[in-house]
């Protein structure tokens, strides 16, 4: 199965990932600014955007697999959201082929439970989730205005967001299901004393979607973390504030 991957600059690799129901044409803007430092792999997850393989399985470690098949065999893995639990799982599950990962607005388990709090309710998750099957349009309207909510530049966030779904193509209703799937069922939070990878975390204050205490206790439960809070930001920090989170994941690398 391949993968379709944009690639773009020079310099150590550092591969994108993108969250639930987006594509790679999210990255454009964020791309460019990193490809000046880094030869950046900007992939469409399975099942996502246009040209994208076709889904990799309903569960996270067949999505790795796939993904980890594709990609360089040393690299610094960039999540976003959901995008970044698959970092997550990719670092703990083939350790020699991640050598750093940044984690974007990004938790260990995204819907509510009795011994977690910091994320979406299981009802809330329900309703989206019969939402997808019965008007994707508007869950998606939904999910992306979730994702701009809070932010200072909420419109333009909602804006960018919207234009990237529509140039990089729609998904497909199966990786759809299989990354509800994963969002309502992954649950990293024992693995992460395990994942020995220096980590970058990136929250912003006002994420109305993953709150910014999920990436706190990333930032604790990882034994090499840095956290980096943006104020003002809601759940898409990179895409209005490109300069800003690049400048930040040269630093880690060390990149300056």
């Amino acid at each position: 199965m391949s993968v379709q991957v944009h690639v773009e600059g020079h310099g150590p690799a550092l591969v994108l990932l993108h969250g639930w129901g987006m594509n790679a044409a999210v990255w454009q803007a964020f791309s460019a600014e990193l490809a000046q430092d880094f030869c950046v792999h900007a992939v469409e997850m399975p099942g996502f955007g246009l040209g994208g393989a076709d889904c990799g399985g309903d569960n996270i470690a067949a999505t790795v697999d796939v993904l980890a098949a594709a990609m360089p065999p040393h690299a610094t893995v960039c999540g976003w959201s959901l995008g970044g639990q698959v970092a997550l799982a990719w670092a703990h599950r083939h350790p020699a082929q991640v050598a750093r990962l940044v984690l974007l607005a990004t938790t260990p388990r995204f819907v509510c439970g009795d011994d977690w709090t910091h994320g979406m309710a299981v009802d809330d998750f329900e309703e989206f989730a019969g939402d997808v099957g019965a008007s994707l349009p508007r869950a998606r309207l939904r999910f992306l205005t979730l994702q701009a909510n809070g932010d200072n530049l909420a419109r333009m966030v909602l804006r960018e967001l919207r234009e990237a779904v529509a140039r990089g193509g729609e998904a497909d209703a199966t990786a759809l299901a299989a990354g509800l799937r994963m969002l309502r069922e992954v649950d990293l939070r024992a693995e992460l004393p395990q994942i020995a990878q220096p980590a970058l975390i990136v929250h912003g204050v006002n994420d109305a979607l993953v709150p910014q205490a999920a990436g706190e206790y990333l930032a604790r439960l990882l034994p090499h973390a840095e956290f980096e809070s943006m104020a003002g930001a809601g759940h898409a920090p990179f895409v209005t504030r490109e300069a800003q989170v690049a400048k930040w994941i040269r630093e880690f690398d060390g990149r300056h």
